[in-house]
């Protein structure tokens, strides 16, 4: 039933164009991902700074959901993302010349730059929601996520052969085709339809309530610590594992690049059912599931650093936060009217990518310091709160 329900929706042109969109910024993502950490490590002359850099993609985005939200309330979505899509060709561009020109200072503001335009591209999940009929949004989230399956792929293959095109220096040419990439994307956007403006709710009586209101509610709450829970556990293992894996380990480039796109594969390949499952089973079910398999990433990656530890790792991380991150999403919309969407999603968006902004930079540190089985033994309170949170808000029921 999944399947058939897609391909209608890929009839919107809105969805059609913020897929495509989603494949190229999760291109560019997969890229940092696989080689921003191998990079700080060898531009940087202190080794604890070496994920610097990708903190620095988690604080340009969590500094810019806000801003994202309210640019897009202001002057809507086409434009927002359009400006995202440039500053994104600039950053891709910039480091390019910081890795020719070997300044870690330079490359520590591309990623930055390209962190910010992430802020706008995790809003591409909320525009799909506003673009179709309420029963098709647990579906139009998951299709924008399976979108990226293709930047799982692309991604990583960039890092891996874009010495091709510039021999000399073997990560360039990647960040040169994202760039591209980023460009095009901005013009698509130009035939996007607002969604900025879409109806709001029926009842006119349905006054925006107060941000304070909206925040105390406990589902609220459940949705936001999932995403937290989420990309937060996601983003402080991901960030260790290339390092650990080709800068402290014994494994080549080639390996680690196909432990990312694995690891990239199994956060949005699920996303073919998981729109279907939450609809079938309930957010609390694919959300339980998600914190034990985050729970399972951490006792696999214990056992052992063979490359099967870390494959199966990533595999169980990425299937975790796709569990948790749509369940999080699809119950998110169902907590506040159209008429408060962009304050409840700047609030969402800050609290995820700010949690993630700040383990980022301590994965560096403890993986230097304490090594690779503390940092994940480290990340397990998280998700037992996650599981703590789940059981009490049982029984609680929407209220809008």
């Amino acid at each position: 039933m999944a399947v058939p329900a897609m391909v209608r929706l890929l009839r919107e042109r809105n969805i059609t164009i913020l897929i495509t969109s989603q494949l190229i910024f999760v291109t560019g993502s997969a890229l940092l991902v696989t080689i921003t950490g191998i990079v700080g490590s060898r531009l940087s002359v202190n080794p604890a700074l070496a994920t610097l850099p990708v903190s620095l993609i988690v604080i340009g985005t969590a500094s810019a959901t806000v801003p994202a939200s309210l640019l897009m309330r202001r002057v809507g979505r086409p434009v927002g993302f359009t400006v995202a899509a440039i500053n994104s060709t600039a950053g891709a561009l910039l480091a390019a010349y910081a890795i020719g020109n070997a300044s870690f200072a330079l490359f520590c503001v591309s990623t930055a730059m390209l962190g910010t335009g992430m802020a706008f591209g995790q809003q591409f999940r909320f525009a799909a929601a506003e673009s179709v009929e309420q029963h098709q949004i647990n579906n139009a989230i998951s299709l924008i996520l399976l979108g990226s399956i293709g930047g799982a792929l692309l991604g990583p293959f960039l890092a891996a052969n874009g010495g091709a095109i510039t021999p000399t220096m073997p990560y360039q040419g990647g960040l040169l085709v994202a760039a591209a990439l980023y460009l095009s994307a901005a013009f698509l956007f130009s035939q996007l339809r607002d969604t900025a403006s879409v109806p709001e709710d029926a009842n006119t009586d349905n006054h925006p309530r107060p941000l304070g209101i909206i925040t105390r509610q406990p589902l609220f709450l459940l949705a936001v610590l999932a995403g937290v829970v989420g990309q937060g556990v996601m983003v402080y293992i991901m960030t260790a594992t290339p390092v650990s894996m080709h800068v402290m380990g014994p494994h080549d480039l080639d390996a680690t690049a196909s432990v990312v796109r694995a690891h990239i594969l199994a956060m949005y390949l699920p996303s073919l059912i998981s729109g279907t499952l939450v609809s079938r089973f309930g957010h609390r079910r694919m959300m339980t599931i998600g914190a034990f398999l985050l729970l399972a990433t951490i006792g696999v990656g214990f056992v052992g650093q063979h490359l099967m530890h870390y494959w199966s790792v990533m595999v169980l991380l990425g299937l975790g936060w796709n569990f948790l991150f749509v369940g999080g999403t699809t119950l998110l919309v169902h907590t506040y009217r159209s008429n408060e969407r962009f304050k409840a999603q700047a609030v969402n968006e800050f609290s995820v990518f700010g949690t993630s902004a700040a383990v980022s930079l301590l994965a560096g540190t403890m993986l230097h310091t304490l090594g690779w089985q503390a940092l994940l033994l480290s990340a397990s309170p998280f998700v037992l709160l996650m599981l703590v949170a789940l059981f009490q808000t049982r029984g609680d029921a929407i209220a809008r």
